[in-house]
């Protein structure tokens, strides 16, 4: 995938104030700190797009990206919505703002006709966490689809990463019939890009299609 536009749009309170629904839409989501700005940024090649911080919690809103992209260098450019939401489980935020947060994130998942789908970001240097666990099994519940994006493999010894996958799925197993795609990654080494982006392009591919 070769990138001709990457650009901020908006922050948006609510769906009902996001861009007209007029284009691929792809949605990022993770625990706080599970390194979602630096994947975002890696993926697209451009170490500005979205703001990295040490402090969690600081993507409060839905945020929009335009993406302008084609398959080759003089290829037919295609126009999707990379989007940016607010993390889940930070303890350290007052409980009415968590309320909003994901009353905003559930409306968003469930109403945006254009979702194509949701990019779930887990920490693969942990065990199975109970939050994603409940926030997969909400996105089932809703009929989103998802794919699980396994984030800072190259903070972790590969065979502690590959045992932390294998526990995640295997936990997901125990209730559910067919498990999504999933993918392994880093912001640093750059794992797992060009397999996310090819995702990506094919089902762009599929949506101008229809």
């Amino acid at each position: 995938m070769i990138f001709k536009k990457t650009a901020y749009v908006i922050s948006s309170p609510s769906v009902d104030m996001c861009p007209k629904a007029d284009r691929p839409e792809y949605a990022f989501i993770g625990r706080s700190n599970v390194g979602k700005s630096s994947l975002i940024n890696m993926l697209v090649n451009n170490h500005k797009l979205a703001k990295t911080s040490v402090t969690p919690g600081k993507t409060q809103n839905i945020n929009h990206f335009e993406i302008e992209s084609s398959a080759r260098e003089k290829g037919p450019v295609t126009k999707w919505y990379l989007v940016d939401l607010p993390g889940y489980g930070y303890a350290k935020i007052a409980q009415t703002t968590r309320k909003d947060w994901t009353k905003m994130i559930e409306d968003y998942l469930r109403k945006r006709t254009t979702l194509v789908n949701v990019f779930v970001l887990v920490d693969s240097r942990h065990e199975p966490q109970k939050i994603d666990l409940e926030f997969v099994n909400d996105l089932g519940k809703w009929q989103v689809p998802f794919t699980i994006v396994f984030t800072k493999a190259d903070k972790e010894k590969p065979g502690a990463v590959q045992r932390n996958v294998k526990a995640f799925l295997d936990t997901m197993r125990l209730t559910w019939q067919f498990l999504p795609q999933s993918f392994i990654t880093s912001a640093t080494t750059k794992q797992g890009r060009g397999e996310i982006l090819q995702f990506i392009e094919e089902h762009n591919k599929e949506a101008v299609k229809q």
